[in-house]
């Protein structure tokens, strides 16, 4: 927690730096509005605590100022005895609390813990709508020794602020990585906000991650807070970043080197403070190379590295996997089935997986559905339909084997495709196929596509 306390007074500022320090809270003093202007323009505080009588910018002006360009801390005003209608209007004016000198600094420091608290909730209650709350999740398990190495990066990394960039196939589990890294972090109790590039309209991606003033374009009746905002104090994580187009790359990479924003329409810009984690199914030094990818935003982001195998590749890990889903599923389903049948978990093991832990979720799902008794059997898992995707190392239109693919596995390799690139919405996907909503639906019954 880091505050800024804003008093004309050098023995108050210096008596309220130490009352913080003895609970281990951060602060930096300023000597009046002006100077706090330039501290919250260049550095980003959790809360503020401002005296009413200054010369020059007086308290309640700076709380003004604070609002209007969009600053979300809270704020204490401090006040004498005869300033309580003051007060009162600072309160209207966007401050949160005030407190009257002599003041007990035991609680000051319990109502400043109370707002900040107040604060990082509201920041994860509001991203629920935009991101993903961080409760109930997966967790990140496994016993190869890849996902050993995975747990001690994350390990390493715990107390660090530094970007995060997360590779692997559509399904490995990278925003399970994220999340586990976030919970690992000194960062933990702040909102874990998270945005698939690739799914949201070029047009609306800058507005989502920046935020924008209102009249900042036709519709902006109000203000809105971005994504950056939204995760202040925790962790922003960047699904599919190599599906950002070269027009917002060079804006994010100014973020990411200066470590501010600028709302759409405003003309401050303010600090941020959240971790940056970053995730992609694409090969970026391919796309760096094609010219697709901003190779300066490569770099920025290619700071600690996590790259996930597929889990065909690991397949060691599929026993815990599916204990864990299960658990999971019963849980959610009330559903009696509590585990699998040796034969069954045998042919699990034995199956490829192209799509991954989610093709695992989606086949223990339907088995759970239509399971008989307690324990899965192997003819109650569908492992049908599982198509292996084309990567760097395959030409497209054929097999692993080289050998051509049939109209039809074409079609159904083309379906799987653009439904990984839009997780799964099929208006999406049925939009980049050119073919209608009912025309896909058909065509997964007709291939009998296990998505």
């Amino acid at each position: 927690m880091r505050i800024l306390i804003v008093d004309d007074e050098p023995n108050i500022r210096e008596l309220m730096r130490r009352y913080l320090s003895l609970d281990a809270i951060d602060s930096d003093c300023a000597e009046n509005g002006l100077s706090a202007q330039r501290m919250l323009s260049e550095n980003h505080y959790d809360a503020c605590l401002i005296d009413l009588k200054m010369p020059g910018m007086d308290g309640l002006s700076l709380i003004t100022w604070i609002r209007s360009e969009g600053f979300r801390m809270p704020i204490i005003m401090i006040s004498a005895h005869g300033e309580i209608s003051d007060a009162v209007t600072a309160l209207k004016e966007g401050a949160q609390d005030y407190i009257v000198k002599p003041f007990d600094p035991e609680e000051l420091v319990i109502r400043l813990k109370k707002l900040v608290d107040a604060q990082q909730l509201r920041n994860v209650v509001e991203s629920e709508g935009r991101g993903k709350a961080d409760e109930g999740g997966p967790v990140f398990v496994g016993e190869s020794a890849a996902i050993k190495r995975i747990k001690e990066i994350i390990s390493r990394i715990s107390d660090t602020s530094s970007i995060v960039l997360i590779t692997g196939e559509s399904g490995t589990g990278k925003e399970v990585v994220a999340r586990e890294i976030h919970r690992a972090s000194t960062q933990s109790s702040g909102p874990f906000v998270a945005i698939n590039i690739g799914g949201v309209p070029e047009n609306l991606l800058e507005s989502e991650l920046f935020g924008y003033e209102k009249g900042a374009f036709t519709g902006a009746v109000s203000r809105k807070t971005g994504m950056f905002e939204l995760a202040s104090g925790g962790t922003l994580f960047l699904d599919e970043i190599g599906d950002m187009p070269l027009s917002l790359q060079v804006k994010i990479l100014r973020v990411l080197q200066e470590r501010r924003i600028t709302r759409l329409g405003g003309t401050t810009a303010m600090p941020i403070n959240a971790r940056i984690i970053a995730a992609t199914n694409k090969n970026l030094e391919e796309r760096v190379q094609s010219g697709a990818f901003r190779e300066d935003l490569f770099y920025r982001l290619n700071v600690v590295r996590i790259a996930i195998p597929p889990l065909r590749q690991r397949r060691e890990d599929i026993p815990v996997l599916a204990a864990g889903i299960l658990r999971r599923l019963r849980a959610e389903m009330g559903h009696r089935v509590v585990g699998l049948s040796s034969p069954a978990l045998e042919l699990l093991c034995q199956h490829d997986f192209y799509g991954n832990v989610r093709e695992l979720e989606n086949i223990l799902e339907r088995a759970v559905i239509f399971a008989n008794g307690e324990e899965i059997q192997s003819d109650e898992l569908d492992l049908r339909g599982s198509v292996p995707l084309t990567t760097g190392g395959e030409k497209d239109g054929q097999s692993r084997g080289g050998h051509p693919l049939s109209l039809k596995e074409l079609e159904a390799e083309a379906i799987i495709r653009a439904l990984h690139r839009w997780e799964g919405n099929r208006t999406r996907a049925a939009e980049e196929l050119g073919i209608s909503r009912r025309t896909l639906i058909n065509k997964i019954a007709e291939y009998e596509l296990n998505l």
